[in-house]
């Protein structure tokens, strides 16, 4: 879904309540961790630059644990945890929070299922006692679990199915991958209606005993916050939660450069052909990321972006072109993608992608290319420590994809360590056709069809 948002340019709200710290965005974030008997990790991060306090719990949870025929989960219950618990009725997570003048969110990747809460800095005891109450004793009842699955089938029907390009880009990516070999990425976050109808609130039930677990979760505090007195609220609240057997681990098994796949995607609401031409690439915590995020940057962000300047401004065959990636745990996507122009085939501006991506491995790197990437990933670390909310999820992702939370002061160098030789190499690595699959969205008025091509 992560493409289909760039191309319809969905906003997603974030945390609406600024820390401002303009200058202490650059100083070293100072992490205190411990973990608790029943295996909760928390991290603590103290900042009195503003009164408020973020709680963020990620769950080790997301599609890449799901099994076939049983999509969607992890992504129901981003739902279903805001559905009452022992203390707690059915949507009443939500109104607490905003009476006591904060915001409450959630949402789910491949990876990890993520619920926060943002407060005055008063009310930490609330956002603690809230997360922890839903840890031990969700309600999922069969009108919860039947009302959630039919907020997610509306869902996806509202962002998916009734969407140009959307089955092709949220489903359609997702066979670059082997349903028998890595289920795992091999199916969109968001599920099926066909696997959703299926289900049944005691494979619900069964989701969340084991996934939903203190052994499987970390808890993040950042703000305004005494550290002795916010672990003093946490052992109150979550010392009683048991911890459970460690979830099975996610399987994946890739061939990278397995041949070049090709495959018409025909989508009755498109007005304009489209194509994608996605790549397998490593895990996101391997050396290659920077490099590759960097000439992600490079290809596709902003109207200074390679793709944006031959193909939209100075050719006008496309209306739209980009780049982008989802990184996991496991093997990774990255991917170009342009909308055609008015009279553009869909195999002439395949054509013209394929040749923008060959010029990357083929040609030297500019210098001034590689500087501005450089600069929007300086901004992206200035921003990621502008909010406590901001701040919490990176906490987080350092913990969940590289191991170590300390690697939020550290990060940053590996991307600026990036030479013009270094993003050759990655492109001449992982961005050739022989490791490509490449999606051609097609207007038709009938129903969705597929054909599949392999050299």
């Amino acid at each position: 879904m992560r493409l289909l948002s760039r191309l319809l340019h969905a906003v997603v709200p974030c945390a609406l309540i600024v820390a401002a710290r303009p200058a202490a965005a650059q100083a070293p974030v100072r992490v205190q961790h411990d973990t608790l008997a029943n295996g909760l990790s928390v991290y603590l991060v103290p900042d009195t630059n503003a009164p408020i306090v973020t709680v963020d719990v990620w769950y080790d949870v997301g599609s890449a644990n799901e099994r076939p025929g049983r999509s969607g989960f992890a992504h129901l219950f981003e739902h279903l945890m805001f559905e009452g618990s022992a203390h707690v009725k059915p949507g009443e997570h939500l109104r607490m929070v905003e009476a006591a003048g904060g915001e409450a969110n959630a949402n789910t990747t491949e990876d990890r299922t993520d619920f926060h809460e943002t407060l005055p800095e008063n009310r930490l005891n609330l956002a603690l006692w809230l997360e922890a109450d839903r840890l031990r004793s969700l309600t999922v009842s069969e009108s919860s679990f039947v009302h959630e699955r039919e907020t997610v089938r509306q869902e996806r029907r509202q962002r998916v199915e009734n969407q140009p390009y959307g089955r092709a880009f949220t489903d359609g990516l997702t066979l670059l991958y082997d349903s028998t070999d890595c289920f795992a990425y091999a199916h969109p976050v968001i599920g099926s209606l066909t696997d959703l109808d299926a289900a049944t609130v005691a494979d619900a039930r069964a989701f969340y005993r084991r996934y939903y677990v203190p052994n499987n979760a970390t808890l993040t505090v950042v703000g305004d916050f005494d550290p002795a007195d916010a672990m003093r609220l946490i052992h109150e609240y979550f010392d009683g939660v048991p911890r459970a057997a460690a979830p099975p681990p996610v399987t994946c098994h890739v061939r990278y450069h397995a041949g070049r796949r090709e495959r018409t995607w025909r989508d009755p609401l498109a007005t304009l052909p489209a194509v994608v031409i996605a790549y397998l690439t490593p895990p996101h915590a391997d050396p290659d990321t920077p490099s590759l995020e960097l000439l992600t940057t490079m290809l596709g962000s902003g109207e200074s972006s390679i793709l944006n300047r031959h193909l939209v401004r100075e050719r006008q065959i496309a209306v739209m072109a980009g780049a982008g990636s989802d990184d996991h745990l496991g093997p990774s996507v990255f991917y170009v993608y342009a909308i055609a122009n008015q009279g553009v085939s869909a195999e002439s501006l395949a054509t013209a992608l394929a040749v923008q991506v060959a010029e990357v491995t083929g040609h030297p790197v500019r210098s001034a290319d590689l500087a501005r990437a450089k600069n929007e990933v300086k901004v992206g670390a200035l921003f990621d420590r502008q909010t406590t909310a901001a701040l919490a999820e990176q906490i987080q992702h350092f913990v969940r994809f590289h191991g170590s939370a300390a690697q939020i002061n550290t990060d940053l160098d590996r991307y600026l360590r990036v030479t013009p030789e270094d993003v050759r190499r990655v492109a001449e690595k992982y961005l050739v056709p022989d490791n490509s699959y490449t999606l051609v969205v097609v207007p038709r008025a009938d129903s969705v069809t597929t054909e599949t091509r392999r050299e």
